[in-house]
């Protein structure tokens, strides 16, 4: 399938209308050469692909948003249903194709392709499905965009990172995976609604893998700027460790939730990985738990590995990592979570 975009042909024999419609002003100046358009590529225009481009172009975070799948019907139906609410939207070049290079010159590119997770299915279980997948993804990307952010969202996103990392050439602070960003979400919005006050004033995350593996940081909870657990301590108020667990767990499980009820999960991806990209694009140098390089990191060296720790994005990608201080059990099952992942990549002969 051919890209596509909004043709300004319409008069007869194809007579460009654009330039009869206006009346063009005299002795103008060329634009300023550091203005320049912001282009995101969106990989797999499934139900998670889709959520985010619609996230992305509802939030104005790009002029122009190119689409990539294999199946030229749905994909040309997408980004015809995108295109015919643009009166409605910020004005943003929606384009479409199965060939990559529809992708040229991308500032961020985001791969949400690959198999679907069935109800109950552990995210490590879809690695072997979609690793052949990116194999035809991730080279024609950094072939057209050699200078672009690659995110990562498909899952398991921990280890298709690395894959996608090995596949790409590119530096490690150019390859972040969606990770943990939306679990602490999830976190944040539990325990919020635990204590019954606005989720935007919980400061928790949840780092390691996207998975059953996931370290929640209880200690540096804050609600408020008040320290949760210390605060309990001080004022003598008993509270229970399995309290603690059954929340995390509701953290882990409420993806499989998600997917049995509805079959899928779209919109509070689509919201993260538009939140990521704001923060990279916008070079706004926001911490996020995302799944980036973490060899020399907490502990962590007996391998490469990509998991979620708290790290600053910005234009240049990962700008480093946040020195949170982690207790001596959540080093532990942090390291622990690390050997889990690398225990999987051990397999794959990258």
């Amino acid at each position: 399938m051919q890209k596509s975009a909004s043709a300004s042909t319409l008069g007869p024999g194809g007579l460009d209308l654009s330039d009869m419609f206006f009346k063009p002003i005299q002795n103008t100046s060329p634009p300023s050469p550091t203005k320049r358009r912001t282009k995101i590529s969106v990989i797999g225009a499934g139900n998670v692909g889709m959520a985010i481009a619609q996230t992305i172009l509802t939030q104005d975070l790009a002029d122009e948003i190119a689409l990539v799948d294999a199946q030229p019907e749905k994909l040309r139906g997408e980004m015809l249903d995108l295109q015919h609410a643009a009166a409605f939207l910020p004005r943003t070049k929606i384009i479409a194709s199965t060939d990559y290079n529809v992708t040229v010159g991308s500032d961020l590119c985001i791969v949400s392709a690959g198999a679907r997770q069935i109800a109950g299915e552990s995210r490590l279980n879809l690695l072997q499905r979609n690793v052949a997948l990116f194999r035809g993804i991730i080279p024609p990307l950094a072939k057209y965009s050699p200078g672009m952010i690659l995110m990562i969202v498909s899952n398991p996103v921990d280890v298709l990172t690395y894959v996608a990392w090995k596949l790409s050439g590119f530096p490690s602070n150019r390859v972040v995976g969606s990770g943990t960003n939306l679990d602490s979400s999830r976190f944040r919005f539990l325990i919020a609604d635990h204590l019954d006050v606005n989720a935007q004033d919980v400061q928790a995350s949840i780092i390691g893998e996207h998975g059953d593996s996931s370290v929640a940081l209880w200690s540096s909870i804050s609600v408020g700027g008040v320290p949760v657990l210390s605060f309990l301590e001080k004022q003598q108020i008993p509270y229970e460790k399995e309290t603690l667990e059954g929340i995390h767990k509701a953290v882990v499980d409420s993806a499989y939730e998600v997917i049995s009820l509805k079959g899928y999960t779209s919109w509070a991806i689509g919201y993260s990985a538009a939140n990521l990209a704001r923060s990279i694009l916008r070079d706004q140098r926001k911490i996020h738990p995302v799944s980036v390089l973490a060899k020399g990191f907490y502990g962590i060296d007996d391998g490469d590995v990509f998991l979620s720790l708290p790290a600053q994005l910005g234009r240049g990608g990962v700008l480093g990592v946040t020195n949170v201080h982690l207790t001596d059990e959540e080093a532990q099952r942090l390291r622990k979570s690390a050997q889990t992942i690398l225990k999987v990549q051990s397999q794959l002969g990258l």
